[in-house]
């Protein structure tokens, strides 16, 4: 097998777009830290913060911005067209990744109120009755291996996301598919501007039907605040259900995949659970820590220079913020025990996994609070359910920015 992370000349760390040995990559770009180069797909270069201290730095500093105007390589013309990646990257600052500033504010403002803690508490008995649900429909197929990730992981929190934003249930595995080509490193260019393009007519045709036939969801909700004097345009509208349809239950989904496969791979640490002596929250944090649902965030850009972690960002330069790898930091966590194991005890560190500053993650609230369903009910449900293959057969989704599975092959009772 190929080596995954290559330093390459003048201590640039090259990834791995088919995340072939995520273990492995983290470490590498902890060790190239506290800041370093990286080679991205089709050698583009960018910046990464790989340490915890440096990243809530680099997080506060309203010097590195969202807006994509400040990044020299794409305004010079040195960016691929149909670069994967520009998925991730709002074109312009029409939603809440895309925008600095008082546009953040007013943005974040007219969606972040939905995912507020108190708001959160006010649908658990939804996400209860839906996680029950789920789980009554696997009970015919309990002795058979069926994938965890597609029938349970993807879809509570696709339900979710759905039912809050008036997104059909019909529609919920072709937007499952459009997202898996969507966040993945290795799409071609072609198939990559198909991709977005069907994605904006999507929700720009779900925006018009909702103005045709509003309904009791945050679609409609967005919409009347356009029109009630809050100056939210179609395209902010359509960048706001972008971000939160597609990290609402992105996020959730692969805290799922990875609480799972990380209680079945070390039954020591599950035995503190059973035994009540860890809570579920517990296990719900650690995991964010261990194994972060998103591996790399891209970007922040420089709009002048930056000196940080004894090097010089300079303007226009792009910034990605390495979570994987800023998990593995020492000083934040500890090396008792080490930052690269699963261990419910840890007592010392606090993970940024949701982000840091203005533009920590809206819905974090919303992904704890599924996590911290789905997790117990599953386990009460089919307590000796075990993976299917061993450990080491699990692939990673190609792609450098989310952390999720292809798959997680289950036995939900053996």
């Amino acid at each position: 097998m190929p080596c995954p992370v290559d330093h390459g000349p003048g201590g640039t760390v090259t990834l791995d777009p088919y995340v072939r040995d995520l273990r492995s990559e983290r470490e590498e770009l902890h060790a190239a830290g506290p800041i370093t180069r990286v080679e991205l797909p089709d050698g583009v270069t960018a910046w990464a913060v790989t340490h915890h201290g440096l990243a809530r730095d680099l997080l506060t500093d309203r010097r590195m911005v969202k807006d994509v105007a400040h990044w020299d390589d794409l305004q010079q013309g040195r960016i691929p067209e149909g670069w994967p990646l520009l998925s991730t990257i709002p074109p312009t600052p029409t939603n809440l990744l895309g925008a600095d500033g008082p546009e953040h504010r007013r943005l974040r403002e007219l969606t972040a109120k939905a995912f507020s803690a108190r708001s959160t508490e006010r649908i658990r008995p939804r996400v209860e009755q839906l996680t029950k649900d789920l789980l009554d429909a696997l009970e015919d197929r309990a002795g058979q291996v069926l994938d965890l990730k597609s029938e349970f992981a993807f879809k509570l929190p696709m339900n979710v996301i759905g039912e809050l934003y008036g997104v059909d249930s019909s529609e919920h595995a072709y937007l499952r598919d459009m997202y898996v080509k969507f966040f993945s490193s290795v799409t071609s260019p072609e198939e990559f501007m198909e991709v977005y393009a069907t994605l904006e007519r999507y929700y720009d045709d779900m925006i018009a039907a909702k103005r045709a036939a509003p309904g009791d969801d945050l679609t409609t909700d967005l919409i009347n605040a356009g029109e009630n004097g809050d100056a939210l345009t179609d395209l902010e509208i359509r960048g706001t259900l972008q971000v939160v349809v597609a990290a609402g239950h992105e996020t959730t989904v692969n805290l799922i995949t990875n609480a799972v496969r990380a209680l079945l791979t070390h039954p020591e640490q599950f035995d503190l659970v059973k035994k009540g002596e860890v809570g579920w929250d517990t296990v719900v944090e650690e995991t964010l820590r261990f194994d972060p649902p998103t591996s790399n965030f891209v970007f922040r850009f420089a709009a002048e220079d930056v000196e940080a972690g004894g090097v010089t960002i300079e303007k226009g330069q792009a910034l990605m913020v390495s979570y994987g790898a800023i998990s593995r930091d020492r000083d934040e966590h500890g090396t008792e025990p080490h930052p690269d194991t699963f261990d419910l005890t840890r007592d010392r560190g606090r993970h940024i996994s949701f982000g840091f500053g203005p533009h920590v993650c809206p819905g974090s609230h919303l992904a704890r609070m599924e996590g911290q369903i789905a997790l117990p009910k599953l386990f009460e449900r089919f307590p000796d359910m075990r993976l299917a293959v061993p450990d080491a057969e699990l692939e990673n989704h190609p792609s450098i920015v989310v952390n999720s599975l292809k798959g997680l092959p289950v036995l939900l009772r053996p």
